[in-house]
């Protein structure tokens, strides 16, 4: 088959979950097929929507088709990139798109598809169909002092008040007028996303979490739902090897963003008696990060200097860079995550994980059985279960050696089982479009 993969970033130039997990997909695709993928960069010293080929600098069997938008990010459909989609759908002629964002693209890259009678497969890996920031947290709630709250669901005004109003003129005069504009705003968005999932033949879901909230929340029918867990190159996950000789260690692996309770972790680390290690993977960004070692600089006691901040690792070597050096994992997010792939990873490798008690977390981790939760938003709740772990490291091994809990071997999905599910939908989707052909 000719498979189109669609995704907001492509590693290394952008690695998050769902950046990793389609690079990983396309790799194991490309095993049987030919294998396309429409990403972006953001390169301000060229002009826009210029499109350009590389391959997977892991994979030349993997292409790249690389389109530069520097300056739209704020738009959820651009006419010039569905028009660049439209040219390389015309060119490469492929049987099925799979889609894992259309953020920061287009969303009418859909329609492209569906106009040529082309399936379209949708992995969901947040909210952003249904939450138009895709993570339900507000930007300012109507508590002020309860900042980045989590939201009970989407609702035009609402989202024109608590999240949008921010762009604004300030101007108290035309605060009704401009929250009227954003509310209408919201309002065509939402339709929109409405009608282009309509056009979607199959969603995926990689939790019972997300797969039910888009099933009650945004009405997807059944029919069109799939829940499938994320796979996994199980052999980069051998031969973990603890490095002897060190105190226990907590380990952290993501963005240093707020959603990801980043800031909690710190907190919560400076009230853990005794002198463990917290080290810190991920990209730095700049005065978030700056914030977070000010943060650190506050903690009682030498506790910053028992925090390491190390450099962004390479996925293909996550067990020598990281793993090695921790005894336990810790993903503190403050919002409804979908599946973590550093949950899977870490349980693979026989890591304990420590995470909040909601939505595809504590679908993966339960509380004292491969891991431990805590009160989500909560710095104390996450210090008393990083505490226990503290005084019975051997109870942590323990945990750790249980892994993933929805197989008996402990072992997370292999990709090559995965990619194999991955295939049985793109022929149901197939079968389905011909069918529909004949009658």
């Amino acid at each position: 088959m000719k498979i189109l993969q669609v995704i907001h970033g492509y590693p290394m130039r952008y690695n998050a979950g769902s950046e990793v997990y389609t690079q990983s997909l396309c790799q194991a695709l490309a095993e049987r097929h030919e294998v396309h993928v429409f990403t972006r960069e953001e390169n301000p010293f060229a002009p826009d929507y210029m499109l350009r080929e590389e391959s997977d600098p892991i994979d030349a069997r993997v292409t790249l088709h690389v389109i530069n938008l520097a300056r739209n990010r704020s738009r959820y459909r651009d006419d010039n990139v569905d028009q660049r989609f439209a040219a390389l759908l015309d060119s490469i002629r492929p049987e099925v798109v799979h889609i894992g964002h259309l953020n920061h693209l287009s969303t009418s890259l859909v329609t492209q598809a569906a106009k040529r009678e082309i399936p379209v497969v949708y992995t969901l890996h947040d909210y952003w169909l249904m939450c138009p920031r895709g993570q339900f947290i507000q930007i300012h709630p109507q508590n002020a002092d309860n900042i980045w709250a989590l939201c009970d669901g989407q609702e035009d005004r609402k989202c024109s008040r608590r999240c949008y109003l921010r762009d604004c003129s300030g101007n108290p005069d035309h605060a009704q007028q401009e929250e009227y504009n954003w509310t209408r705003w919201v309002e065509r968005r939402m339709n929109h996303t409405r009608q282009i999932s309509a056009q979607i033949d199959r969603f995926i879901a990689p939790s019972q979490t997300l797969y039910a909230r888009f099933r009650d929340e945004f009405n997807l029918p059944e029919y069109k739902l799939t829940y499938l867990d994320y796979g996994f190159p199980l052999e980069r996950f051998k031969k973990r090897q603890r490095i002897a000789g060190e105190p226990f260690t907590f380990g952290y692996i993501g963005t240093h963003t707020v959603p990801k309770g980043i800031h909690h972790l710190i907190e919560a680390f400076g009230k853990v008696e005794g002198r463990p290690l917290l080290r810190i993977w991920g990209r730095a960004r700049g005065q978030e990060t700056q914030a977070l070692q000010n943060l650190a600089h506050q903690l009682p006691g030498n506790a910053f200097d028992r925090i390491q901040w190390q450099s962004e690792y390479r996925n293909q070597e996550i067990v020598a860079d990281v793993f090695n050096h921790v005894d336990v994992i810790v993903v503190p997010s403050i919002w409804m995550e979908n599946s973590p792939l550093v949950i899977h990873e870490a349980l693979q490798a026989r890591l304990p994980v420590i995470t909040a008690n909601m939505g595809g977390m504590a679908e993966y981790v339960h509380h004292e059985v491969n891991g431990l939760l805590f009160e989500p938003r909560q710095p104390a709740s996450l210090a008393e279960q990083m505490q226990r772990l503290v005084n019975h490291p051997e109870w942590a091994a323990k945990l750790g050696r249980r892994g993933y809990l929805q197989s008996e071997s402990g072992d997370v999905v292999a990709m090559s089982t995965h990619v194999q599910a991955v295939e049985t939908v793109y022929q149901e989707v197939l079968q389905r479009r011909n069918s529909a052909r004949i009658q």
